[in-house]
């Protein structure tokens, strides 16, 4: 019975911080200023070919965000998790110390890097080549996705990697399996809940975010979450943006559903 209190306070903080946000920002999406009763005119505006175009590249560059993140983070958590190195603990922490930067901060870092004047367009100068722009161009946006969110698949992944008993790798040796069936049988298998955490919390993020394409994108390339941001900021339209957020949220539950799903499928066939 006071387990059962326990949770109130959490109960609370969810309605509050949570449920009545949402509550608000649907209210607003259904609304509109100056008429009575509910419309759906602002979610019929979201999809219209201008801000379709937004939302498709918002979910194209979380997806290769995604996608490259779990390319570079599954072979760095395996060799990780698998190899003994005498200084592991730190190169974990070097992994984790960007996560305590400011997050602005780590993406502002990128200009002094691939700008006109930065580091690598010094390199090119110095070896006599012409400058490159590098800045203001979905590669520039990409590069800051990969680099803000790759701890973020690391992590999850090293986490269920290093759980392995060891003694199910030394049956399979036992039993003959070569290297590839070990990995292909046994521990990749075993790593699948960590890769779909690792691509949550990777996707997410990626496409909701404004920063960097503000900072790397030069605000040249909309995505959906600076779509949402100029309607709350600049614009003053609550309702279309309400809207936009509403389908956002959409979009990231559905998504969630889906892992979830092929999560418990696989956890059923095993």
């Amino acid at each position: 019975m006071k387990s059962k209190y326990l949770s109130y306070p959490y109960i609370i903080w969810m309605i509050i911080f949570t449920i009545i946000p949402i509550l608000i920002i649907l209210y607003y999406s259904l609304s509109s200023f100056g008429q009575s009763g509910l419309t759906l005119q602002y979610f019929s505006k979201a999809f219209e070919p201008t801000y379709l175009t937004v939302i498709f590249k918002s979910l194209k560059l979380a997806f290769y965000c995604t996608v490259i993140c779990l390319i570079i983070g599954y072979p760095v958590s395996y060799i990780l998790s698998t190899k003994e190195f005498l200084n592991k603990g730190f190169l974990l922490f070097l992994f984790i110390m960007p996560m305590w930067m400011n997050f602005l901060l780590r993406t502002y870092s990128w200009l002094n890097i691939l700008g006109s004047n930065g580091v690598i367009n010094n390199i090119l100068n110095f070896f006599h080549l012409p400058k490159q722009m590098f800045l203001n161009t979905e590669g520039a946006i990409l590069l800051g996705l990969v680099y803000n969110f790759l701890p973020f698949m690391i992590l999850p992944i090293y986490t269920s990697l290093h759980k392995i008993d060891p003694k199910l790798i030394e049956a399979g040796q036992d039993l003959g399996a070569n290297s590839k069936n070990i990995f292909t049988k046994i521990i990749f298998p075993l790593s699948i809940p960590g890769v779909i955490s690792g691509i949550t919390m990777v996707f997410m993020p990626a496409i909701t975010t404004f920063v960097v394409s503000n900072v790397l994108g030069g605000g040249t390339h909309m995505l959906i979450g600076n779509l949402i941001e100029q309607q709350f900021l600049r614009t003053n339209n609550f309702n279309f943006g309400s809207a936009l957020a509403i389908i956002l949220m959409i979009i990231i539950v559905f998504i969630s559903i889906l892992l979830s799903l092929f999560d418990k499928n696989y956890e059923e066939k095993k």
